[in-house]
């Protein structure tokens, strides 16, 4: 196994790591942040410097596999989906967030296995589909750091500190979703042409 994929298999592993740090119930705050926050955000942020990492290592030592192919996207999802559906769970994130993200990767997947099956062409991502990874990463780093839930600052209660971290999560995180939805649709636009005379 080379080291690109040695990475993505670290992003994985990394996962059930983040999702057990909470079981330990380790007390503290720094700067109105508990531990456990912090703890499970530099876990998060570590993934993602291995998503950038392993698919640069890869091309540029040319070692470009069937198995990263197929194991990287599923890491990606993985890790990303697993962060969100923690912040659910702590009161941080609205569950339709999550729930888009799912549908349109579910979409997205079934689409991509047809366009190889009926013509051997791998959909390359969009540019939605590029802003939409980028600016998720970014908000689930910030929102571990936000003690407030998304869209807090509708609530006119938050000032300081608090009301600018709410505003850029909140921002960031809707522009995400925004990106997840114009991306999804781009490739059921482009895609429809694979179900011509199937239906």
């Amino acid at each position: 196994m080379n080291l690109a994929n040695k990475l993505t298999v670290l992003r994985i592993l990394l996962v059930p790591i983040m999702v057990i740090i909470p079981f330990f119930n380790i007390q503290g705050e720094v700067l109105g942040i508990p531990v456990t926050y912090l703890i499970v955000d530099v876990i998060f942020i570590i993934a993602a410097i291995t998503d950038k990492l392993d698919g640069y290592i890869a091309r540029s030592r040319n070692q470009i596999t069937t198995f990263g192919k197929f194991l990287d996207p599923i890491a990606d999802k993985i890790v990303v989906i697993t962060a969100m559906v923690m912040l659910v769970e702590w009161g941080h994130l609205p569950a339709w967030i999550p729930i888009i993200v799912i549908l349109r990767e579910f979409i997205v997947s079934g689409y991509r296995l047809i366009a190889v099956e009926k013509s051997g062409k791998v959909i390359a991502a969009n540019i939605w589909g590029k802003l939409k990874t980028v600016t998720q990463m970014i908000a689930l780093i910030i929102a571990f750091l936000d003690p407030n839930p998304y869209g807090a600052i509708f609530g006119g209660t938050l000032t300081g500190y608090e009301f600018i971290i709410n505003l850029v999560v909140t921002l960031i995180m809707s522009v995400s979703v925004v990106a997840t939805i114009f991306s999804g649709w781009e490739y059921v636009k482009g895609g429809k042409e694979l179900f011509k005379g199937s239906m």
